[in-house]
């Protein structure tokens, strides 16, 4: 049957009569989803693939495990080089060295192929597969291999433009290769275009968006010449092939498939996950970075419990306009991991952003899933090396190279390992606890607050209305005059002066509070005038050390008295015994050691009638300030409280103490 061999292919990526051509930029998931758009709606009958023969039966081995990611290595046959002198040189033989020489072996870096679900040509392999189409690698071997990479355009264009019309617009900024081992590796492609032209009707050829117009070029100029492939006096002789090594297969070490894909892992595996399901990936890129902040919210919240801040949609919202300003200043359509730490880091914090970070590097189909996986052969990758299963740590190189990548450094404060925190907690001194001063302000300056607000309450309760005479007094009553609207007549508010004044204050962040989460109970004595009487219960401080004599305690309810006065501590004091839970023992202790009548109480619900009643046992009165009234992040953070193993620790507490 004969069929026109470029029905849907537009005539710019045309190559002859028989083979499309599909520029990529590899490490693209959008490119791969064009990859594969293209096999479903032309017939193609073979693929061919910009790898030299030997990485064939690895590559395909490997990519019948994907999602399962893995990397497939060629080592680069070392060299004896020369060193600098007047010496006359003879090149030994392979594998014979000699002490007295004075050669040294020179190491050129290995060539691998990332076999990643998101890279455009291992997808083009992975569908030709499936298809059973054949396959025809079209490399030439080299040794060593010189990559050739540039700066390009965010491949998330190509989700608005056609390929063609991508292509087209990049074309002027495609530099002539000028290496001569790039420049015969484009010259044995297009040889071998010409030759699969005679076996196949229909062919597809996936490349580098870098190569495809000189490789195009090569094709027209042979097309232009008589010649013979296995003629040795043709005009055109055939490049030669390197002796090279075989490639061998190994399995990534999960948490180094960062430097694997060209996509975030995470992201790497929404495409995977809506391959599986049929679900749609047109706008992965974008969606999946709302997806990754939602999972790392989940990630924030299981760690922190109680204490994590919440993370509302208005903030998540804040966050993408964030990210998306990032992207408009590097002149990105999507953003890096970069942009999307800075912006969480910014917003959120430094422990949010170092879950985004942790859950945009989890792949949901890592080697971890595989049982029977081999640690032997296993690969820890890095910043252009990898370190081998026997230990060597060698220099690697992409055969499909991406855009060039720029490494940027984010401060964030790291959680400490299990070995510090063991070795802190050893070196505890319980002798020696102190606060840490910033804390200490912060949480004077909020009881100020409640203090304000109370008053505030307490001059409402006693305010009245009277009609307007001869002064507004303390302001016109609105709802009076409204009320008696027909009399004609201005009702003015009066609020009499307090009497007495407030000096203690109780804080309910958690009620009803379990006592088996608030084990540490202590009462603690200013350190100077400006600093109240504080007593507290809270989460055990050394059960989470966050640096060297720093350990982390949450608060659940504290009682503030100021001025400063020195009481015993409450939590031993017989005179209170008859308090039944955490939260009465504050309020007794408060309405004991209080002088004035009032005492503001700061809690999420009204005080019931125990409270109010335990109140009226010491003649006091509970005014409550709603919690609500205050921020949910302020509170969060006020509920931290850092304990320091000695007064020195204050020097270097900074740098280890995490707001969230």
């Amino acid at each position: 049957m004969i069929f026109s061999p470029h029905d849907k292919t537009p005539h710019l990526l045309q190559i002859g009569d028989r083979i499309s051509v599909l520029p990529v930029i590899h490490g693209s998931g959008q490119f791969s989803l064009i990859v594969r758009r293209w096999f479903l709606e032309n017939p193609f009958d073979c693929l061919a693939v910009p790898l030299p023969e030997s990485f064939r039966h690895p590559v395909e081995t490997a990519v019948l495990e994907l999602p399962r990611p893995s990397i497939v290595i060629q080592p680069t046959t070392p060299r004896f080089e020369p060193l600098a002198g007047d010496h006359d040189w003879s090149e030994p033989a392979w594998g014979e060295t000699n002490e007295d020489d004075d050669s040294d072996l020179e190491t050129f870096p290995h060539s691998y192929v990332p076999i990643d679900p998101c890279q455009p040509v291992i997808m083009a392999i992975r569908a030709a597969m499936g298809e059973h189409i054949s396959r025809a690698y079209v490399d030439l071997e080299t040794d060593p291999f010189l990559p050739c990479s540039s700066v390009m355009p965010d491949p998330f264009a190509v989700r608005h433009v056609s390929p063609e019309v991508f292509a087209a617009a990049v074309l002027p900024s495609i530099a002539r290769p000028s290496d001569h081992q790039t420049q015969q590796r484009i010259m044995y492609m297009a040889m071998r275009l010409k030759e699969l032209e005679s076996r196949h009707e229909r062919i597809l050829f996936v490349c580098s968006v870098l190569h495809w117009p000189w490789i195009r070029e090569a094709y027209t100029q042979l097309s232009s010449r008589s010649y013979n492939i296995t003629n040795q006096a043709a005009e055109i002789e055939m490049p030669e092939h390197d002796y090279v090594e075989p490639a061998e297969r190994f399995s990534v070490e999960d948490r180094t498939l960062m430097f694997l894909f060209g996509e975030l892992p995470y992201i790497t595996g929404l495409y995977e996950r809506a391959r599986a399901e049929l679900e749609e990936d047109e706008d992965l890129q974008i969606d999946g970075v709302k997806e990754l902040l939602i999972a790392a919210r989940e990630s924030y919240r299981e760690e922190l419990g109680s204490r994590a801040r919440r993370i509302t949609p208005l903030l998540l919202s804040k966050c993408l306009t964030y990210i998306r300003n990032l992207c408009l200043i590097h002149r990105r359509m999507t953003p890096d991991l970069v942009a999307i730490v800075t912006a969480t880091k910014q917003i959120l914090g430094d422990q949010f952003s170092l879950h985004v970070a942790e859950v945009a590097n989890q792949y949901a189909f890592g080697n971890a899933e595989t049982v029977d996986r081999d640690p032997m052969h296993q690969v820890t990758l890095g910043i252009d090396q990898g370190r081998l299963p026997d230990g060597e740590t060698v220099p690697l190189v992409s055969r499909l190279p991406g855009p060039p990548i720029t490494w940027q450094t984010i401060k964030l404060q790291r959680r400490p390992n299990k070995y510090e925190q063991d070795r802190w907690k050893y070196r505890w001194n319980p002798h020696s606890q102190c606060s840490y001063p910033p804390e200490d302000e912060r949480i004077e300056n909020f009881r100020t607050r409640v203090f304000d607000r109370a008053r505030a309450i307490i001059g409402n309760d006693l305010a009245r209305t009277e009609k307007f005479t001869s002064s507004v007094k303390d302001g016109i009553d609105i709802r009076d005059t409204l009320r008696h609207w027909y009399e004609k007549q201005i009702y003015v508010k009066v609020v009499p002066p307090s009497r007495g004044d407030l000096d203690a204050c109780v804080m309910m962040f958690d009620s009803p509070a379990d006592p088996r989460e608030y084990p540490w109970r202590t009462t603690w004595f200013a350190e100077h005038k400006d600093e109240s009487t504080l007593a507290f219960f809270a989460s055990d401080f050394q059960d989470e050390l966050v640096g060297p004599g720093i350990g982390l305690g949450i608060y659940g309810g504290a009682l503030f008295l100021y001025p400063p006065v020195v009481i015993p501590d409450i939590w031993i004091d017989s005179r209170l015994d008859y308090a039944e839970t955490l939260e009465e023992r504050l309020i007794a202790a408060a309405c004991l050691h209080s002088r004035g009548r009032e005492i503001a109480l700061l809690s999420a619900l009204p005080p019931g009638s125990g409270w109010q009643r335990l109140a009226r046992r010491h003649h006091k009165h509970l005014v409550h300030v709603p919690l609500s009234s205050f921020s949910d992040e302020q509170v969060q953070q006020l509920r931290m409280v850092h304990v320091l193993n000695g007064t020195q620790v204050r020097s270097y507490a900074a740098d280890f103490i995490r707001r969230i």
